[in-house]
């Protein structure tokens, strides 16, 4: 197995204890929303400490529901790797291009000398 396919590996390894030991060991079970987002808990810290706090805005759109806001949170990280890894594969792309160019470029002036 190569190098780098040990190292994606352990990398993807990881990332699923990481996503799984949370869940697994119980951890937020003493919260009422055991895993909700910062938002959610700095709103419930500043209603604990100014219960009469008036936000100094709106926000454009509130979602009807907590699953559709948790789909466009999904959709919005989804839109953003997939320009991440656009992004990336292109210059990738045209490392190998030029590596290949440069390569060419080094064979034919030995082909043209002899």
């Amino acid at each position: 197995m190569k190098k780098n396919t040990k190292i994606n590996l352990l990398l993807l390894l990881a990332v699923a204890a990481l996503a799984v030991l949370p869940l697994a060991l119980g951890l937020g079970d003493h919260k009422e929303e055991p895993f909700a987002g910062a938002d959610a808990q700095a709103e419930t810290a500043i209603t604990e400490i100014d219960p009469d706090y008036e936000p100094w805005f709106s926000p454009l759109y509130e979602p009807p529901s907590g699953e559709i806001e948790s789909a466009l949170f999904a959709l919005q990280a989804a839109i953003g790797a997939g320009v991440l890894a656009y992004y990336f594969g292109l210059r990738r792309g045209r490392r190998q291009g030029e590596q290949q160019a440069r390569e060419r470029d080094a064979e034919e002036p030995a082909a043209e000398r002899a």
